[in-house]
């Protein structure tokens, strides 16, 4: 499958540019798969991260197609649109299906798919998505959290982590990278060690660079897993720089590490699936988490034309 066509060159650009918006749309060919998750049902804190999705698509015509720093031309690339879930009044029990369902059907025919949440729930299901058995899938985490809350009152945001790890996801083939300080429990930082999951603190990020650290762990996986599913939790950002994730604290990943983390990600061949969780745009000011979800997409872009180089 091709990753991109030509650029296009606009004849005039007296009234507006191409943006981002203009590559996304009924593009079945297209080697990227869009789906909207907005679930929002049992959030730890209660907000409005159902109205992610919905968002972050009408900030894109703010995202122009080219990127001066590194001379990258996204004019050519075209998103598969397969629209939003109807997920409303949904408990993430019951969005399971509807949402694995949607990830498999877009992974048979895409190298990339992209879920827009909603809140962390939608890990789970996206997941199964790529490999129902979990004997091939490897998940990386950019989160301020474990996600490792007890599964005994319910799924919820809190617990897609260790949901994988009791329907049989081996705890060798995640990695968790960003984890704070005073945002995690004890038992559940024993909890990670204990099945074996690679745990990589916020304190890592800062001293060696959240893209550098991303890139160990994506080695890592590569040599056990035939694909890797990657959640972008937005709380794992700077809450000075993000104040749109009700999870996000002070002393966070800066969002430019974000960007060169999110465009090496999805650089990797082996990078199948990623989603976008925990945006709650009731939150947001002066549009700042918006913009920052947006560049976050069109990083996505920009790191998968370069799969064609590799």
């Amino acid at each position: 499958m091709g990753c991109v066509s030509e650029p296009v060159m606009s004849a005039s650009e007296c009234k507006g540019w191409m943006s981002a918006a203009d590559l996304v749309g009924d593009h079945p060919d297209a080697p990227i798969g869009l789906i909207g998750a907005p679930l929002g049902e049992r959030s730890l804190t209660p907000g409005r991260c159902d109205l992610g999705p919905r968002v972050v698509r009408a900030t894109l015509p703010r995202m122009s197609v080219y990127d001066l720093e590194t001379e990258t031309d996204l004019s050519g690339v075209r998103v598969h649109d397969a629209g939003d879930l109807n997920l409303k009044i949904t408990p993430p029990a019951e969005a399971f299906e509807p949402i694995r369902h949607a990830v498999a059907e877009q992974a048979k025919v895409r190298s990339l798919v992209v879920l827009l949440g909603g809140n962390n729930a939608v890990t789970r299901p996206g997941v199964h998505g790529l490999d129902p058995s979990l004997s091939r899938v490897g998940v990386l985490t950019l989160d301020a959290h474990f996600d490792l809350r007890d599964t005994d009152c319910g799924l919820n945001n809190g617990n897609p982590i260790q949901a994988l790890l009791e329907d049989g996801l081996p705890g060798r083939q995640i990695s968790q990278i960003g984890l704070a300080p005073f945002a995690n429990t004890r038992k559940a930082h024993e909890r990670a060690k204990g099945a074996g999951i690679s745990v990589r603190t916020m304190r890592e990020c800062r001293e060696l660079g959240a893209a550098a650290v991303v890139a160990e762990e994506l080695e890592r996986l590569s040599g056990l897993c035939d694909a890797i599913y990657v959640d972008f939790d937005i709380d794992v950002i700077d809450r000075a720089q993000l104040p749109g994730a009700p999870g996000a604290r002070p002393g966070g990943i800066p969002v430019h590490q974000f960007f060169e983390a999110t465009r090496l990600i999805a650089a990797h061949p082996k990078v199948a699936a990623v989603d976008l969780t925990e945006f709650d745009p009731s939150l947001d000011h002066g549009d700042l988490s918006s913009l920052t979800a947006a560049r976050w997409f069109v990083e996505l872009l920009a790191g998968f034309v370069r799969r064609a180089d590799a």
